[in-house]
């Protein structure tokens, strides 16, 4: 007989769980309060970001999951673009820093070219050539469209490795071997739990008790006026400070200190600024991070104009049309860790606070957790 697992929640978290048992011959239940996932996972970038991870576990983490990512998206006829990433520099310390990048990331392997000012402008027209030094190109990378790959994904898990899902199932309590709503118990071998910040409320305990926080994040959606590809995900100079595996540059803290000069505001919003783009030419520009465990419900039109100003100042941005804006909460490790896994009671398990990684990391994350338990 096979043994049987229930998933608690349909993101993209719980999705990968949920492939990793199935992978390995288990009889796999994904539930979730809503009639299809409308969290974290559908309100990001879409980003698959191997080179925000730093070297080692985490960067092959990241790999795994891309790996995956094109499997599962090839397997359903789903659209995904490998179309690497670019960060610019537009002052001579973010040059420098890049500069470092490249030399410690073309040591360890990683598939990195220094692009010039020229050979950003011939590959890359639509990036500001104005105050433009060069640039820091990564083929790892690739982009989904979160709207419709994480449905898309539960798709491939149904169809393809007989994942069951149950829609509208409101988990009320979780025990050794069962979840319960208020009509209905089931039963499985284990349990995970990956219902993002709603952690809070299936485990309040775990969750005050534990090194995580929550985290708001502002976006918004434009349209160029003439369908055009931007080529690849392009990010500015305030990246840099944002992803550990930049951490390593010697000239780093000149360059935080250089942000604390020119763009405070930036860094007390914890803004720095992205764009990726999705198939039908529709952009994603953000984000703002905002710490705590109660935000304001409403987004905040300045930390918008902040965004879309420092958007400009690398891209020819002006005529971009804003067409959405919104926000996303997701859980963020306090202590640097990278991921909280957790069993409460036995053969229970909590997987949460990946941050903003859960796109690039989960397939990858899931596979390892999964085959460690076995």
């Amino acid at each position: 007989m096979k043994n049987s697992a229930i998933i608690v929640g349909a993101g993209i978290v719980g999705l990968s769980v949920a492939r990793a048992l199935a992978d390995k011959g288990y009889s796999v239940t994904v539930v979730d309060k809503s009639d299809k996932a409308v969290g974290a996972s559908i309100r990001n970038f879409g980003m698959v970001w191997p080179i925000g991870q730093p070297s080692g576990e985490l960067y092959q983490l990241a790999r795994k999951s891309a790996e995956i990512w094109k499997q599962v998206c090839d397997g359903i006829g789903m659209w995904y673009h490998q179309c690497g990433s670019l960060h610019v520099a537009n002052d001579e310390i973010e040059w420098t820093v890049i500069n470092e990048l490249y030399d410690l990331f073309n040591k360890e392997g990683r598939p990195v070219q220094l692009l010039t000012k020229e050979s950003i402008a011939k590959r890359y027209p639509h990036v500001n050539q104005q105050g433009l030094f060069g640039g820091l190109y990564s083929s790892d990378e690739l982009i989904v469209d979160p709207r419709i790959a994480v449905a898309q994904v539960s798709t491939y898990l149904n169809e393809l490795m007989n994942v069951q899902f149950l829609w509208n199932f409101s988990v009320t309590e979780i025990g050794e071997g069962y979840i319960r709503s208020n009509e209905q118990t089931l039963r499985a071998d284990c349990v995970f739990v990956c219902s993002g910040h709603e952690m809070e409320t299936l485990y309040p305990s775990v969750f005050k008790q534990s090194p995580i926080t929550k985290c708001k994040l502002q976006m918004m959606r434009m349209q160029m006026s003439v369908s055009n590809s931007i080529g690849t995900s392009v990010c500015g100079g305030l990246s840099l400070l944002h992803y550990g595996s930049f951490k390593l540059a010697p000239s780093l803290p000149l360059l935080r200190k250089f942000a604390e000069e020119h763009f405070p505001q930036y860094l007390q919003h914890g803004i720095h600024v992205m764009v990726s783009q999705h198939e039908k030419g529709e952009l994603t520009v953000g984000d703002s991070h905002e710490y705590g465990n109660i935000f304001d419900p409403f987004d905040r039109q300045d930390i918008n104009e902040l965004i879309i100003q420092y958007l400009n100042r690398f891209m020819k941005a002006s005529n971009w049309k804003l067409n959405a804006t919104w926000h996303g909460i997701y859980p963020k490790m306090t202590d640097g860790a990278s991921w909280f896994f957790h069993s409460p009671v036995n053969h229970v398990y909590i997987l949460n606070g990946l941050g903003g990684a859960g796109m690039t990391l989960s397939f990858g994350l899931a596979k390892k957790l999964i085959d460690a338990i076995e």
